[in-house]
């Protein structure tokens, strides 16, 4: 399990940056009864197909966590693909019993979807109750070696296609803002079912890009391609640089204004919680501190991480306080920052 030097400095930057210093819920202290989870099974949710790190991380933290929550349960997660993962937030908020027996890794945008998205995102994202994620994200776009784009002054003059899974997330989102922001000439192809086909579409020359990559996945699936030089990162996506990455210009330098700034941080934001667990609304507040427990254990287990090492997924924790916190302070922007960063994602 690779680790960037300075990784958690940065994080704790971002969460500094973002929203504070978080306060855990007083009401959360009592943990739920051994007797509750006893003979249950937990359904996880996964909002992509198989393949990608949304599911490698759910099926990893799913073998490793029952074993740290009172009464050992069962955690059985099913693949519900669909645009963005739209599906599995709209299911986890309306439909998943509220009682602790179902939780989902959400794509990480869904603070913010009902800002952006509020005809198919129906849904308060401070009504979810995060339980952890296990590291925070920079992403990055990437282009296929043969389309010979090594930089983002080449796409003024030169098109390319990226994969998307959604017009609304992160792999469609960002490269209709960078389009946006700079005049970068990029077209979207929309409709795969997850990162990881949008992965096998750029190598079969479907698509020219991928864009919302996240770089401690890229680094632990396609380290070969990297090694190779098969792909051109042009961009990172993110509040801040990732320190092995100091040369790949980040988005923050192409704000043209304070209010550019805003809306950037309001869009990256999210980015802290890069692999977002989160329960649905309502579950009772002892069986959400036994599994916000249970998930903190997880994160020191040393079986969960040397399996983590193995996969090479890094590790380095956010707790479900900190990331409800987030959510809170995504509600805080004002309606100029919204505005502007609705108009750098609008489509066009």
């Amino acid at each position: 399990m690779r680790k960037w030097e300075g990784k958690a400095k940065m994080k704790k930057a971002m969460i500094a940056l973002a929203f504070g210093l978080a306060i855990a819920d007083p009401a959360m202290a009592q943990t739920a009864e051994p007797s509750f989870f006893a003979g249950k099974t937990i359904n996880v949710l996964i909002g992509y197909a198989a393949g990608g790190t949304y599911d490698a991380t759910a099926r990893l933290v799913s073998r490793h966590m029952p074993k740290h929550i009172p009464g050992h349960p069962n955690m059985l997660p099913q693949n519900m693909p669909s645009s963005g993962g739209i599906k599995t937030v709209l299911n986890l908020y309306s439909v998943a019993p509220r009682d602790g027996t179902t939780l989902a890794i959400l794509s990480r945008s869904y603070p913010i979807e009902p800002v952006f998205n509020p005809q198919t995102a129906r849904y308060d994202p401070k009504r979810f109750i995060p339980i952890g994620s296990t590291s925070n994200e920079v992403s990055v776009a990437v282009v296929w070696h043969t389309r010979g784009i090594h930089s983002i002054d080449q796409l003024m003059t030169e098109e390319i296609t990226t994969g998307a899974t959604g017009l609304t997330d992160d792999t469609g989102r960002f490269p209709t803002l960078l389009r946006n922001l700079t005049g970068a000439k990029i077209k979207l192809v929309n409709g795969y079912p997850g990162g990881n086909n949008v992965t096998m579409a750029m190598e079969k020359g479907e698509v020219d890009a991928r864009f919302g990559w996240s770089w401690g996945s890229l680094k632990s699936r396609s380290k070969a391609w990297l090694d190779e030089k098969k792909i051109n990162i042009i961009v990172q996506m993110a509040l801040e640089k990732a320190p092995d990455l100091p040369d790949v210009p980040l988005i923050m330098d192409f704000a043209k204004s304070d209010l550019d700034k805003k809306a950037l941080e309001l869009l990256f934001s999210s980015q802290v919680m890069a692999w977002p667990i989160v329960a649905p609304p309502d579950v009772p507040a002892d069986r959400v501190a036994t599994l916000r427990k249970a998930f903190n254990d997880t994160m020191k287990d040393p079986d969960f991480l040397g399996d983590a090492k193995k996969l090479n997924i890094d590790v380095e924790p956010v707790t479900g306080e900190v990331m409800q916190a987030l959510v809170a302070r995504v509600s805080t922007f004002d309606r100029a920052v919204v505005d502007r960063a609705l108009a750098l994602t609008e489509a066009k």
